[in-house]
């Protein structure tokens, strides 16, 4: 018997997990059908979530950190129970503005220095990873950059830039592509340039749901893994563009959502278009595991920015990134996964495979753009 489970998703080509599970059968395969409710705005969705209106939701992994380290208010603790995407993200800037270099960080942090002029820059949620990697890239390649952050719903972007409420923006697609195409953006780099495997959307849910419905959450779980698994094969990428494109989805052309599956970015109107490796992963390289080293990262950066104590801001942050359920879901289905759940994050030059619990496994490059390596192990207490 399949039972209801409503979810909530932002129209943004990472959201296909869930759209992809709903429309293609792999949450009926496991017993649920989804009720998919579309919010406008981060901030709408994640007051769906809190006040129960939805039992899950595609959402920024910054979120159930910031939630659990007191930051961007909120009592209801949240935890993401998979990732459903690394990257996706795209900088740029408006064409009132010199163009950058693509694809090169240091040269563009540079350049963006040498306009010696205030510049305001759209993101969708002040707790984003876009937020943290145009932070992390400002911080170590344009320190003396005079930015003003601010908050434009990832669907505004363009209009935004249009209207001069903004001077460029860091968002996923194919928000990025269409004020490309709406607004004569010119891409600076993709969030891949700066953390080639930075969790960008997970599956999050209240804390404690997971464990009250175990059942449920399972189900979910695996039917998302099943949908990735799905989304990865080259064979499904039209048939994939062609569904996110409809009006009761993400309600754009179907070319731009394309060209983010297929990792090709056109970095200005009159382009060229370039092939970025990386640029979106939903699947391969163990991209659906919630590394609690990820969540550390995260933990660390807003410690940092927030005056909080480092040890205790880890060990809070690594805790909403629930690897242990995710095992408990996935492993019966003979998915052979990693035997630690962190991670030296960035100290991989190229893909690498290591032994799992059922079998070899591929870990994915991950490296950021400046060469360091965080590696969560020393500040975490022994327990």
């Amino acid at each position: 018997m399949t039972r209801a489970l409503p979810v909530g998703y932002i129209p943004l080509v990472d959201a296909a997990p869930l759209i992809v599970a709903a429309e293609f059968g792999f949450a009926e395969e496991e017993g649920l059908v989804l009720e998919l409710r579309r919010a406008a705005s981060w901030s709408m969705l994640r007051d769906m979530l809190d006040f129960g209106q939805v039992a899950a939701a595609q959402m920024l992994s910054v979120v159930p950190v910031a939630r659990a380290l007191s930051l961007g208010g909120g009592a209801q603790p949240l935890e993401a129970l998979m990732v459903m995407a690394l990257n996706g993200q795209i900088f740029g800037l408006g064409p009132h503005l010199p163009a950058l270099p693509f694809g090169d960080p240091l040269a563009a942090g540079q350049a963006l220095a040498a306009l010696n002029r205030p510049l305001r820059i759209g993101v969708p949620f002040p707790f984003s990873m876009q937020a943290e990697l145009l932070a992390y890239w400002l911080e170590r390649a344009a320190p003396r950059a005079e930015v003003q952050i601010r908050t434009v719903p990832p669907p505004r972007m363009a209009e935004a830039l249009r209207a001069g409420e903004v001077d460029g923006f860091c968002v996923g697609e194919p928000w990025g592509s269409q004020a490309v195409e709406q607004a004569g953006a010119r891409l600076v780099w993709p969030g891949s340039a700066i953390w080639c495997q930075a969790p960008e959307k997970v599956l999050a849910t209240r804390a404690g749901w997971a464990e009250a419905e175990p059942e449920r959450a399972g189900r979910l779980i695996r039917a998302l893994w099943r949908a990735t698994r799905w989304m990865a094969d080259p064979a499904n990428r039209v048939t994939l563009s062609a569904v996110l494109a409809r009006r009761d989805h993400l309600d754009v052309g179907a070319e731009l959502i394309d060209r983010a599956l297929s990792h090709r970015l056109l970095i200005a109107p009159t382009g060229p278009e370039i092939v970025v490796p990386q640029f979106q992963t939903f699947h391969h390289g163990l991209a659906n595991f919630p590394w609690r080293s990820q969540a550390g990262w995260i933990g660390a950066r807003l410690a940092g920015r927030f005056g909080l104590p480092l040890p205790a801001a880890l060990e809070t942050a690594r805790a909403t990134f629930r690897s242990d359920l995710y095992r408990s879901h996935i492993a019966p289905l003979g998915v052979s996964l990693p035997r630690a759940s962190d991670k030296a994050e960035g100290a991989l030059a190229r893909d690498e495979s290591l032994p799992g619990t059922h079998g070899p496994l591929t870990l994915a490059r991950n490296q950021f753009f400046d060469g360091r390596i965080f590696d969560p192990a020393p500040a975490i207490s022994p327990k």
